[in-house]
């Protein structure tokens, strides 16, 4: 329980400093790529297929990702709203922010809470403190939108125990929007 609440104490000062960072706008991709860096290392030490990093099934896993990024994607592109093309230091910001909020969220967050209460205090836990570690940088009504991909890819980790397809669709979404 404590090495839980170290870790998610963790994740949410990262998350949140580096949304206080990113309010400046020379400091954006430092804090994408730097807070991308240090939410990886809430997963360090942990051996890949306790994370859902396996590599059986690796092929189904990738078009997983893409369905799951798809899913992410399709509010935006039902509203006709073009996604602009990212500089591309923005985007290897975003691909950085992406895979270590999935490390560090659905990988060793989830795994300590399934640990402590399985799947049900998994998937709440690590949904509520992605919602959380949010708040700082999304507007408030855009919180249930980032609550329900929470949701959405916490759902996947529990049901196909794989991070791969989460970690694709993240990747995906972030570029994307």
């Amino acid at each position: 329980m404590l090495r839980a609440g170290a870790v998610a104490v963790y994740v949410l000062a990262v998350e949140w400093t580096r949304a206080l960072l990113a309010q400046n706008s020379r400091f954006v991709v430092a804090a994408l790529l730097l807070g991308g860096a240090a939410l990886g290392l809430a997963a360090l030490g942990w051996p890949a297929e306790r994370l859902g990093l396996g590599t059986s099934r690796f092929a189904l896993r990738v078009v997983g990702g893409l369905a799951l990024g798809a899913v992410l994607v399709l509010p935006a592109a039902a509203r006709g709203a073009a996604a602009p093309l990212l500089p591309a230091g923005l985007a290897a910001a975003a691909i950085a922010v992406s895979i270590g909020e999935e490390l560090a969220f659905r990988g060793a967050l989830y795994t300590l809470l399934d640990e402590l209460g399985g799947a049900p205090l998994a998937i709440g836990g690590s949904t509520l403190l992605w919602t959380l570690a949010h708040a700082l940088s999304h507007p408030p009504e855009f919180l249930v939108a980032v609550a329900a991909a929470g949701l959405l890819l916490g759902l996947w980790r529990w049901a196909c125990k794989d991070l791969v397809a989460p970690l694709i669709g993240h990747v995906i979404a972030d570029l994307a929007l």
